[in-house]
């Protein structure tokens, strides 16, 4: 059994047989699953009534357990300043998250998640674990690991080439 990425590999190669196609069958792979995954991860989200980027700024301030800035938000999600902006408006409407001005600088606010938002956080995220496990779940123990392991190095590779490079 043949799957896409390795046809359309099979395809170039015919078209462009000179062409190392190799890269694209991990470059590919990775992002057909991670297509996939995001996908089918953003159900149990949506059921809630949340997106995924709402979900990982209310993520960003339950697992810190701290108030946080816009700029350390955008930090922590990897997005820029102004959808930080867009969700945290959001999910100030849905009650979710507070924010409190700076003492000393006006311009800068302190950002929490309500008693609410933390409620649903703490709600949320077993059923998110859980779910994200079953989609893993063709994989013994050690084969997650050994992809956990693998995928860790090249993130770790790709942070120290492109990390400094905002898109």
């Amino acid at each position: 059994m043949e799957d896409i990425v390795a046809r359309v590999m099979r395809q170039w190669q015919r078209i462009h047989p000179e062409l190392d196609t190799a890269p694209m069958a991990v470059i590919g792979r990775l992002n057909r699953c991670f297509l996939l995954i995001q996908q089918a991860t953003d159900a149990p989200l949506r059921r809630h009534g949340l997106t995924r980027p709402e979900f990982d700024v209310l993520g960003a301030l339950r697992r810190l357990d701290r108030e946080l800035t816009p700029g350390e938000i955008a930090r922590e999600t990897f997005a820029s300043g102004a959808a930080v902006t867009k969700r945290l408006r959001l999910l100030e409407e849905r009650g979710l998250v507070t924010r409190r001005p700076d003492d000393r600088d006006r311009r800068v606010s302190h950002l929490s998640l309500t008693d609410e938002g933390r409620a649903l956080m703490d709600r949320i995220l077993p059923e998110q674990v859980s779910y994200d496990g079953s989609l893993l779940a063709g994989l013994d123990e050690e084969r997650r690991r050994e992809l956990a392991d693998l995928l860790g190095e090249l993130l770790l590779r790709l942070e120290g080439q492109l990390g400094a490079h905002r898109f």
